[in-house]
């Protein structure tokens, strides 16, 4: 659940753990690019404006690099008033953080209906000439409350348009490590997470039950099943059958590639790059 802001406590400094937040990433549009940023707001859905906005197709699911590949190549960039989309060979859209005429829907995210408002006939074609598909762009208003699943949250925990649950965590040293395995190694952009971990052993993440960065509490509640959208070249948009088909081979628990742990966060607040990781609570 969240609650009030975090404060301080105990200072534990990156030279008593070794563990810190060595990237920090913002994923506007669902399925869209990234961005690196040094230093970002946390409210109750998670990073301010991750995952806020979304494509859907004409029945109201969203849509994503699993169908459309191409959707890597879109670019996004966060103004003061809002949005700016670009792709190439495409003129560039600005997408207000509040459109003043977007009209209720709902929109599904797996098995979740979410009350959502529409951006606009403009950005509809823009999208829609680009992935040539029929599609919209939504986003969640403020208002809009999306619970995380009851299974891995508590009351009150809250997530925006990410499949599942606020935050992905990575550690350096886990993406290294399948490297090594790998013909051609891979950034670490393939798998598309908020919080990346610098400082500890390869995997270490899997282990962790509570943590902290900075002053904010983590619960590390479910390791994430990985997609094809981790063979999309977020580039080219080129796909392969890498990583998946080496992670199968020492990462596969069921039918499911496991890399990566989400996270649900106890608190507002902010992150810093740089700022230290305290494990609370290991498995």
């Amino acid at each position: 659940m969240i609650g009030d802001r975090a404060t301080p406590g105990t200072e534990t400094t990156r030279r008593e753990t070794g563990m810190f937040l060595n990237g920090l990433y913002v994923y506007p549009i669902k399925s869209c690019g990234g961005i690196a940023v040094e230093e970002w707001e946390v409210d109750e859905r998670g990073l301010r404006h991750d995952r806020r906005w979304m494509l859907v197709d004409e029945a109201g699911c969203f849509v994503s690099q699993r169908e459309f590949p191409r959707m890597a190549l879109i670019r996004v960039r966060i103004e003061p008033g809002g949005l700016l989309v670009d792709a190439p060979d495409m003129p560039s859209l600005n997408v207000p953080f509040r459109p003043p005429d977007g009209k209720l829907r709902l929109a599904r995210v797996w098995d979740d209906l979410v009350e959502s408002r529409t951006v606009g006939d403009d950005a509809d074609r823009w999208f829609s000439e680009f992935l040539q598909t029929r599609c919209k762009l939504i986003y969640l208003p403020d208002e809009s409350v999306r619970p995380v699943d009851p299974t891995y949250g508590r009351p009150g925990d809250r997530v925006g348009l990410a499949d599942g649950f606020p935050f992905l965590l990575i550690s350096e040293a886990s993406l290294a490590d399948l490297n090594a395995r790998l013909e051609q190694p891979l950034p670490m952009n393939r798998f598309r997470p908020n919080l990346v971990i610098g400082g500890c052993e390869p995997f270490a993440e899997d282990g962790w039950k509570v943590i902290r960065i900075g002053s904010i509490t983590f619960r590390v509640v479910k390791p994430c099943a990985r997609c094809a959208i981790t063979t999309v070249d977020q580039t080219s948009a080129a796909k392969g059958k890498e990583p998946l088909r080496t992670l199968a081979r020492f990462r596969k628990v069921g039918t499911k590639v496991l890399f990566g742990q989400n996270l649900v966060h106890d608190a507002t607040g902010s992150l810093s790059v740089g700022d230290p990781l305290e494990v609370i609570r290991s498995a």
